[in-house]
């Protein structure tokens, strides 16, 4: 029904009760289906966007309205397709134009495609990489679902909805912050908003494969196959890896299979980032995957890489650029690994939310480790179930889509949240998920220190494998002897990763000593924090903080001016400050902790 149309052209003006009627149909990581070998029509490109601070469109139901002409009009409108601004997707909308730098709320994308018919035996979705925060989905006038979560990928089925010839898909974009979301409304990186990552349309018979994974398991001499089909199905699935010669049938019942099978495999690793293509093929459909197999553990306050002991050498990394805000290019990906490497390192933090499915699919090649979060950030409204529904569905979208990524080591489930009872339930249940979904990897969580005990102390860690500790001795607290103390007293009886530290830099502002904002105290900074954090045994690895100086509002003095400038190289991706080489050095005399 359009506007025109309605008995009372203003009852959408007292109309609370207006998103109501689209919180169905969300898709969830129960619905996500790999895209990994497939052909997919690319939706990218220029579409027509339209701002939205009211959700005028929903009250209005401007996804319901013709394309008519104003001059052809009976009576006036607040929605015109063509009159929304000509915006390329992906992109965020912040860097697009000056006055939408600071714009959070909702807006309207729109644009056209041909579709061929739908034949009778098939299924038509709809891909998307991300949009920030929440999503809503139209297809030619009619709701067809939606999402949760600004950085995990969905799929919609519009099987029943597209037709042969012209077809206008629109998507309504919200990414207002709000206590109830995950991450909350405080945050300490740029809220950009928008269609950021790809989407695209994807024909599949009507029986297809979900989702399928190969796993190492842990004696290292079999592999672990899974797979999950669109439907109930009791059938049989086919595997195979050409390079080892191995063929093997999967029996499937109500829609799920699993099969283990001896294998001699080349492992991969950082040294040795040795990568195979499987083939997973049930009825009319298949999915081809490119991974590797290795095995990771905790021994002791060890972290064992293929059995052997590995010190993570690490740094952290946000999603945001100068020009294009959180969308990230493989060239941009790879420039990272590549200044990642010229620092030494063997293994990121992906901070502090799910990066661009690029970004492990480049690392399993580059031979980088890598730790995958998702945004239980701060003071998250641990007792509200339906904020631990969201997290959990973003978790398990995320291990959905990575799990056959070798670079991936660990799933993060929180960074510095306060030990509280409610948080504890929250993100042990986060953890157990995590175990659920993927039991060949390692689960942590950035935490803080107890400050009665001055103790690595968290009750999570209970529920870890790994314990994450961000600290900042010797910038927000004035020296290094907290550090000292509190490394001395700590017996966490497992191991631990300096998950962050960091110091500020403007960069060219020098000084002899603790002068803050200096190249030089930030180079000085690392180095007695390296020399304190490797001589203590049960540390594992060190994620400095971090790669590039990054947008954030909360940052307002004169040497930050809207930025973190705990950068290792500054925003413009190319200036190494002092601390690069410092830490450089650092990394480059680590012994190996397997010789």
């Amino acid at each position: 029904m359009t506007t025109e149309q309605t008995d009372d052209p203003f009852a959408h003006l007292h109309d609370e009760d207006y998103a109501h009627p689209f919180s169905e149909r969300m898709a969830t990581a129960e619905t996500l289906v790999t895209l990994a070998g497939r052909s997919v029509l690319s939706l990218d490109g220029a579409w027509r966007m339209t701002l939205d601070l009211f959700d005028e469109g929903l009250r209005q139901r401007w996804f319901a309205l013709d394309e008519t002409p104003p001059s052809q009009w009976a009576v006036p409108r607040d929605y015109e397709i063509e009159a929304g601004e000509a915006v390329p997707v992906p992109s965020c909308w912040n860097v697009l134009k000056p006055e939408w730098t600071y714009f959070e709320g909702g807006a309207w994308y729109t644009r056209w495609f041909d579709a061929e018919p739908v034949g009778a035996d098939e299924r038509v979705l709809l891909s998307f990489g991300a949009a920030n925060y929440a999503a809503l989905v139209f297809l030619d006038g009619e709701h067809v679902g939606g999402h949760r979560g600004g950085s995990t990928p969905f799929t919609v089925d519009v099987t029943d909805r597209l037709k042969p010839g012209r077809n206008r898909l629109q998507v309504f974009v919200e990414n207002r912050r709000r206590p109830d979301r995950v991450p909350m409304h405080h945050i300490d990186w740029f809220n950009y908003g928008g269609l950021y990552r790809e989407v695209g349309l994807v024909r599949l018979p009507k029986l297809f494969i979900r989702r399928a994974s190969a796993t190492l398991m842990p004696e290292g001499d079999r592999i672990r196959f899974e797979i999950v089909l669109s439907e109930t199905a009791t059938t049989t699935a086919d595997v195979r890896i050409p390079e080892l010669g191995l063929a093997a049938s999967i029996p499937v019942v109500d829609g799920r299979g699993a099969l283990v099978v001896a294998a001699k495999v080349e492992r991969w690793s950082p040294e040795h980032p040795r990568l195979y293509e499987i083939r997973f093929a049930c009825g009319k459909d298949a999915v081809t995957e490119r991974t590797g197999f290795r095995t990771v553990r905790v021994e002791d306050t060890r972290i064992l890489l293929n059995d052997r002991p590995i010190w993570l050498k690490g740094v952290c990394v946000h999603e945001d650029d100068l020009e294009t805000g959180k969308v990230s290019s493989e060239a941009d990906i790879r420039r990272r690994f590549r200044h990642a490497k010229e620092l030494g390192c063997n293994f990121l933090r992906l901070s502090h939310y799910p990066h661009h499915e690029l970004v492990a699919r480049i690392a399993d090649e580059e031979g980088l480790l890598l730790w995958a979060e998702v945004p239980v950030y701060w003071a998250i409204d641990f007792a509200d179930p339906e904020t631990l529904a969201d997290a959990r569905n973003q978790l398990s979208e995320l291990i959905l889509r990575d799990v056959n990524r070798p670079s991936v080591i660990i799933w993060g489930v929180g960074n510095e949240n306060a030990d509280t009872d409610a948080r504890l339930a929250f993100m042990a249940d986060l953890a157990k998920t995590a175990k659920r979904l993927d039991p060949s990897r390692l689960v942590s969580a950035a935490c803080l220190i107890n400050r009665e005990t001055f103790a690595i102390e968290d009750r999570l860690a209970d529920h870890l494998d790994v314990v994450g500790l961000n600290e900042y001795f010797g910038w927000y607290e004035p020296d290094f002897s907290g550090l000292e103390r509190l490394l001395g007293n700590s017996r966490p009886g497992k191991p631990v990763i300096i998950s962050e530290t960091g110091a500020d830099a403007a960069i060219g502002h020098r000084g002899a000593g603790r002068v803050l904002f200096t190249e030089d105290w930030q180079a000085e900074f690392h180095r007695r924090q390296f020399g304190l954090i490797a001589a203590t045994p049960y540390v594992a690895g060190l994620a400095a903080w971090l790669l590039y100086d990054f947008r954030t509002e909360r940052r307002q003095t004169g040497f930050q001016r809207g930025f973190n400038r705990k950068g290792l190289i500054g925003e413009d991706k190319a200036t190494r400050k002092a601390a690069f080489h410092a830490l450089a050095e650092c990394y480059r005399t680590m012994p190996d902790p397997a010789a």
